[in-house]
């Protein structure tokens, strides 16, 4: 071992050298491999931003809109990145499939709702022709054009979207099965209560009829009920849930959270425009649905059209909805608002009258938050209701019956004949 006059130890100098000859070589190295990364993750980043969004159209009637068009819609929105959907006036459909049961404002509010929609064209035609193709592609810039796995024939029996699939730019979602406006205009008609669920063992009821046959809406002589029944079942699963609640938020304790309640059956324009007034009230809106049971003691007959599952998913669907409690107590508690942290408790002005005067639906749901001075009626803009809604079926029976009875046939076809696509 070399040492200096001193006793000092030069290879422990060497050893120093060594060190600082190795870690600049190591820092040099990953110097090197870093702004490599770095400027990779920088190239792709820009390549992000420079891509042109790919932007999707779907297009359909949209009539009393349920779950299964806001699933459709939230399928074409995970193709792309921008949703353009194309709303059909009722002149359209009356020339391809009947009157609709909903006015062509009614079915606008309710797809703008729809919190996967961003852009809303009314008037667009029930068939996507060459010409309304070339149209879509310069004006709206739309890369693809999306449909379900049914098939879509307009009133000449030519397929609906011939001309986009013989272009190159058709693409098939899954369809969702268990709900449709077939079905639901055979639930109002048939008067059946099946659909509903059983609160204590969260079980389908076995088929039964309201008091009430429903032959007071079919002429037992030439109406087919058979053709009113469903042919498929929904069945409700969490990954449905977690779908439709995405986007939602957990509320900050600085926020003002607004509770507005109800049944939202056959969720329509009505209900929207109710929800979107009480969202401006707050920072974040929590929506009660009561359960089947005790909405069919409130209202009777075979109320709720849609049981829960489907009625909390068309809620879900909603813009303006952050947060639903899914089986909500009738009346709200004290306990209910210090566990939620509400703020505002609110409803309408539109009330449905009750159907049953048991003492529980004597008392004021609202008694508490009205005695805390958080409670607030919104305005409501519209008289739409559920019964309205059946009166508007029951007025054009005779259409509505041999509409069914096509639809029918054409959905039985479609079960024979369907085969598994993966939904998005």
């Amino acid at each position: 071992m070399e040492s200096t006059k001193d006793g000092f130890d030069s290879s422990f100098l060497y050893y120093i050298f060594d060190v600082l000859f190795a870690s600049r070589a190591i820092y040099g190295l990953l110097k090197a491999y870093f702004a490599g990364k770095f400027e990779r993750l920088r190239l792709q980043e820009q390549q992000r931003l420079q891509r042109k969004p790919v932007r999707v159209y779907m297009d359909g009637c949209f009539d009393m809109m349920h779950f299964g068009h806001a699933n459709a819609l939230r399928q074409a929105k995970a193709l792309g990145d921008y949703l353009v959907v194309g709303l059909c006036s009722d002149e359209e459909i009356i020339r391809h499939k009947g009157p609709p049961v909903m006015n062509e404002k009614e079915r606008y509010a309710a797809v703008a709702s729809v919190k996967w929609v961003d852009e809303v064209i009314f008037g667009v035609p029930y068939e996507v022709t060459a010409e309304f193709l070339d149209r879509l592609i310069r004006e709206y810039h739309i890369d693809y054009i999306v449909h379900g796995d049914d098939a879509c024939y307009s009133a000449n029996g030519q397929d609906a979207y011939y001309a986009v699939k013989k272009a190159g730019r058709f693409k098939t979602i899954k369809r969702t099965e268990g709900v449709s406006s077939t079905d639901l205009v055979g639930r109002m008609l048939l008067c059946t209560r099946d659909h509903h669920i059983d609160n204590i063992h969260g079980e389908h009821k076995v088929s039964e009829r309201t008091g009430r046959s429903s032959r007071v809406f079919f002429n037992e002589q030439t109406d087919d009920e058979t053709s009113l029944s469903k042919s498929s079942t929904f069945l409700p699963t969490t990954r449905r849930l977690i779908q439709f609640a995405q986007g939602g938020r957990t509320p900050k304790p600085e926020d003002k959270v607004v509770y507005i309640d109800g049944a939202f059956d056959m969720f329509h324009s009505g209900h929207i425009e109710t929800l979107k007034a009480a969202k401006q009230l707050g920072d974040f809106l929590l929506v009660g649905i009561h359960d089947d049971h005790t909405v069919n003691r409130y209202k009777g007959r075979n109320f709720p059209i849609m049981n829960l599952h489907e009625r909390t998913l068309s809620v879900l669907s909603c813009r303006y909805v952050d947060e639903v409690i899914i089986g909500a107590p009738w009346a709200v508690t004290e306990d209910m608002i210090k566990t939620m942290n509400i703020s505002i408790v609110c409803h309408g002005t539109h009330w449905d009258e009750p159907h049953n005067n048991s003492d529980g639906f004597k008392l004021d749901p609202y008694a508490v938050p009205k005695r805390m001075g958080i409670y607030k009626e919104i305005p409501s803009s519209s008289n739409l209701s559920v019964m309205e809604i059946i009166d508007r079926i029951v007025k054009n029976r005779a259409q509505f019956v041999t509409r069914q009875q096509k639809k029918q046939a054409q959905e039985q076809q479609y079960l024979e004949t369907k085969h598994f696509v993966q939904e998005l």
